[in-house]
C-alpha cells in the first residue's frame, strides 16, 4: 500500500493539538451580538415594559346594555405614554367596547376607561388607575424620519404577547383610509411585519422613541405595513385632552403632497418647496363653493405656508370652523386668492 496523503496527516495533527471541549473559553453572548442586535435590544429595553395587551368586550346586536356573557371579544395592543396611566391605541381596537381590560408586561391587569376616540385618525386614548408611577415610552418626532431608518414594531399579534419585529421605514407621507372611511394622512410605511393584534402598538426608532402607532396591513401583501405618524398622534392626544374628541375644520378636498419646481417657486414668489395638489372636491363643499377646482395646488392658508397634506390638516383646526379663511392656490400660470369658510367635520 502507498503512503497516505499528507493532508490526512495534517488533519490528524490538528485534531490532536485542538483543545478539548472543557478547555474552550467561550465569549459571552454580549460579545457575540453585532451592532444591529445591540441597537434593537437597547431600543426594546426602553419600551417593552410600557407595551400593553388590550382585550375588549362588545355587545352583540340587539343585546341589552351592560356586560354580558355573550359579548363579542377583541384584542389589540397599546402603550403607556405618561406615568399616570394614559395609553394610546387604535380606535378600531376599542371603538364601541362595553368593557376594556389592559394587561401590562408584568402581568398586572387593569380596567381601562376610554378618554377619547378619534375614528378619523384611528387613534384612541385610554386611562388606567395605579397607585404607583407606571413605565412609559418617550414620544419621538416623525417629522425627522428618513426612509431607510430602522423601525421596530412591538405588540401582541394573534395574542402572542410582547412580539418584536424589525424592518425599516419604507416610505413617508402615505395616505390610508381608516375604518371610518376617512383618509389618514402622513402615514408611515414600514416592512416591520404586523399581524392582527399588533394594532395600537408602538413603532419605535433605534433610540427607543415611538415614531408611530401601528395601524394596518394590506391583506395578501407582504412587508407593506402602516403606522400613524406620532406627530399626528400628539395632535390628536391634545385635542382629546382639550375637548374629549377631535374637532376638525372641513373644506371638502382630497389631495396629495406635490413638489414645486424652482421655476414655479421663483415665478410665484413662494418660499415652500411643495404644496397640496387637489385630486378631488366634494360637491357642495366649502371648497367647491369657494371656487377651488381639481388640479389646483394649495400653497397657503391665511398666508401660512402649506407644504403637505398633513400641514393642510393641521392648519384647518377647530379655531377655523365657520370662519372665512384665505386660500392661496396655483392654477396653471395663475396665482389665486380665494375665500373658503370651513365647517365642522362630522363625527
Amino acid at each position: 500500500m502507498g503512503s497516505r496523503p499528507r493532508f490526512i496527516d495534517d488533519l490528524s495533527r490538528a485534531a490532536s493539538d485542538a483543545p478539548g471541549p472543557h478547555s474552550l473559553n467561550p465569549l459571552s453572548d454580549d460579545a457575540l451580538l453585532d451592532a444591529y442586535s445591540r441597537t434593537v435590544i437597547g431600543a426594546l429595553e426602553r419600551v417593552q415594559q410600557a407595551v400593553a395587551f388590550i382585550s375588549v368586550e362588545r355587545r352583540l346586536p340587539g343585546e341589552p346594555s351592560g356586560r354580558s356573557r355573550g359579548a363579542r371579544g377583541g384584542t389589540g395592543s397599546g402603550f403607556l405614554f405618561t406615568p399616570d396611566g394614559y395609553l394610546l391605541t387604535n380606535s378600531h381596537v376599542v371603538h364601541g367596547a362595553t368593557h376594556i381590560q389592559v394587561t401590562l408586561a408584568d402581568g398586572a391587569k387593569f380596567d381601562a376607561d376610554l378618554v377619547g376616540d378619534d375614528p378619523g385618525s384611528d387613534l384612541a386614548v385610554l386611562r388606567i388607575g395605579s397607585p404607583e408611577p407606571l413605565p412609559h415610552v418617550e414620544l419621538g418626532e416623525s417629522s425627522k424620519l428618513r426612509v431607510g431608518q430602522i423601525a421596530i414594531a412591538v405588540g401582541n399579534p394573534l395574542g402572542l404577547a410582547q412580539t418584536v419585529t424589525t424592518g425599516v421605514v419604507s416610505a413617508l407621507g402615505r395616505s390610508l383610509r381608516s375604518n371610518s372611511g376617512r383618509m389618514i394622512y402622513d402615514v408611515i410605511q414600514t416592512d416591520a411585519a404586523l399581524n392582527p393584534g399588533n394594532s395600537g402598538g408602538p413603532l419605535i426608532n433605534s433610540a427607543g422613541q415611538v415614531i408611530g402607532v401601528n395601524t394596518a396591513i394590506i391583506p395578501g401583501a407582504q412587508a407593506i405595513c402602516f403606522a400613524t405618524a406620532i406627530d399626528t398622534a400628539k395632535w390628536v392626544i391634545m385635542q382629546i385632552f382639550a375637548h374629549g374628541r377631535v374637532r376638525r375644520a372641513y373644506i371638502g378636498v382630497a389631495g396629495t403632497t406635490t413638489p414645486l419646481s424652482r421655476r414655479v417657486q421663483r415665478y410665484f414668489g413662494l418660499s415652500s418647496e411643495s404644496g397640496v395638489h387637489v385630486m378631488e372636491i366634494v360637491k357642495g363643499s366649502p371648497a367647491a363653493l369657494g371656487g377651488l377646482r381639481t388640479d389646483d395646488t394649495i400653497v397657503a392658508i391665511d398666508g401660512l405656508s402649506v407644504q403637505d397634506v398633513d400641514g393642510l390638516q393641521r392648519t384647518l383646526d377647530a379655531s377655523r370652523i365657520d370662519k372665512p379663511v384665505g386660500v392661496t392656490a396655483l392654477r396653471g400660470a395663475q396665482r389665486l386668492e380665494l375665500t373658503v369658510t370651513p365647517v365642522e367635520q362630522a363625527s
